[in-house]
């Protein structure tokens, strides 16, 4: 006797070469048991790290100058606060008094050591000469007159300072200096 049913037969497609494969990547996994992930991460060597730290400390050490507390320059006690190094012409302290240079940088030292604010002019001396600033205007108050009195003897020091006056009041009087400084460019903002 035959039993029929009361539904259709379905086809079964035949087997495509996909699923070959794929039978028979599971039938040879079988048994295997996937790896535990491994947190660990081997240290790369970043050589540029120290080239960087390199850099950065010989920047450092062009940056720097040494400013002598002993060192005492010449600057008149009468009248404003201001020198002229002997081989520039005097009318480029009579444009600083003026007011004829404008500061590109202005440091404020308010609040520094005497040992903070020779760190920090040395930066900015050299950041000026490197980016071809010829004026810069220093902020040392008046206060109890520390570094007012400090300030003319580290700027005479320095080899790029050309001149220097007390600066005029929109730039701070007398607690505040404009400074005129050297640099190498031929085509100098002002000359």
């Amino acid at each position: 006797m035959k039993f029929k049913s009361k539904f259709p037969r379905i086809e079964t497609p035949p087997p495509s070469p996909e699923s070959d494969d794929m039978a028979l990547f599971q039938q040879e996994m079988k048994g295997i048991a996937p790896l535990k992930q491994d947190t660990y991460v081997a240290p790369v060597s970043r050589p540029e790290i120290k080239i960087r730290r390199q850099q950065k400390t010989t920047r450092q050490a062009q940056a720097s100058f040494e400013f002598s507390d002993a060192f005492e320059g010449f600057v008149p006690p009468e009248g404003a606060l201001r020198y002229c190094r002997q081989d520039v012409p005097g009318y480029e302290l009579k444009q600083l008094r003026r007011g004829d240079y404008l500061p590109d940088y202005i440091l404020d030292l308010h609040g520094m050591t005497r040992a903070q604010a020779k760190h920090e002019l040395g930066a900015l001396l050299h950041t000026a000469w490197q980016e071809h600033i010829d004026c810069v205007c220093i902020v040392h108050g008046v206060g109890s007159g520390v570094l007012k009195q400090a300030l003319p003897h580290y700027l005479i020091q320095h080899p790029r300072v050309m001149a220097f006056h007390q600066a005029p009041l929109e730039y701070g009087g007398q607690g505040a200096l404009l400074v005129l400084l050297e640099i190498e460019s031929p085509f100098s903002k002002k000359r």
